[in-house]
């Protein structure tokens, strides 16, 4: 065997182990988007019908609180980025880091301080080479997130919107996830989840159930009063948003992995089409200078016998 042909064959054997496991990668992938899916299906209707509650308490209410009321002259921001701890899944993280980059530079324009939150180890890694400052960090879970994972980082941003921002709290708070649309299609998002915009919560509220937007709300007693219930829904209303956006990105990851690792593997296999041809003709050039080689020697050795019969 040629040294050419031996070449051809030794790419092939490692595109070929390659190939298996990115294959293989992809079906992992594709295993696990179905559970994510189920996930973000089943936390949903929770999330939104705590939106409905939150909505109901403010509407109902004339209570100051930070869970409802804007700032008269909002100076600091919480940003929550969420990307993915592992990568060979595309542009998943990169646009969801493209994203926060947009919202940081839209909220500084509006001469607002940005405090940083992430979760994932590529978020981490892209400001920690940048070296830019982060408030919090998270990693560990990104693929298959909890709600005690949620509520781990909800808690640093719940204490920051309670905070007076002289203090170092923050008058918004604003989440950056990748929204799961489809197999195909995974959209990074930026979402104000504080103060929480009523208008936008009703017309959620009202275009989910099919109602009007100006829906008249019911009237409600609070007891033992307003601001003490919207104390309590503060929390669970943060925890069920993130981790709602958590199991999104979770989802998305699995999509965008499962898709970059089908376009790996069939990569790979038009490489192998490829050096088995360039194999293949090396291996007749080979044989075709053997018989070459043969007749050579053969009409060779027929002229000297000739010339030794004279």
């Amino acid at each position: 065997m040629g040294a050419q042909l031996r070449v051809y064959k030794r790419r092939i054997r490692s595109v070929t182990a390659t190939k298996k496991i990115t294959k293989a990668m992809e079906m992992i992938a594709a295993s696990r988007i179905v559970k994510a899916q189920r996930q973000v299906a089943a936390s949903t209707p929770y999330a939104t019908e705590l939106t409905r509650a939150v909505t109901a308490v403010a509407t109902g209410s004339t209570t100051k609180h930070p869970l409802t009321t804007e700032a008269e002259a909002p100076a600091r921001a919480a940003v929550l980025l969420i990307t993915s701890d592992r990568g060979l899944a595309g542009g998943y993280s990169s646009n969801a880091i493209k994203a926060a980059e947009r919202l940081t530079e839209r909220l500084r324009g509006e001469g607002k301080e940005v405090d940083t939150y992430i979760v994932g180890r590529k978020g981490v890694a892209y400001y920690g080479f940048r070296e830019r400052k982060v408030s919090d960090s998270w990693t560990g879970f990104t693929d298959s997130p909890t709600y005690a994972d949620a509520k781990q980082v909800a808690a640093p941003l719940i204490e920051a919107i309670q905070t007076e921002t002289a203090e170092g709290g923050a008058d918004e708070l604003h989440i950056v996830f990748t929204e799961f649309v489809s197999m195909m299609t995974q959209t990074p998002v930026d979402n104000r989840m504080l103060p929480l915009s009523l208008d936008t919560a009703q017309e959620t509220e009202t275009s989910g159930t099919g109602g009007a937007k100006d829906q008249i709300l019911p009237l409600f007693d609070f007891e033992p009063s307003a601001e003490d219930v919207l104390d309590a829904l503060l929390p669970r209303y943060v925890e069920s948003r993130i981790y709602n956006a958590l199991l999104q990105s979770a989802a998305s990851e699995h999509a965008a992995r499962r898709r970059a690792m089908k376009s790996a593997t069939d990569n790979a296999g038009e490489l192998i089409k490829s050096l088995s041809r360039l194999a293949n003709a090396a291996r007749q050039a080979e044989i075709t200078q053997e018989i070459s080689e043969i007749v050579g020697g053969s009409s060779a050795l027929a002229d000297a016998t000739a010339g030794s019969d004279k």
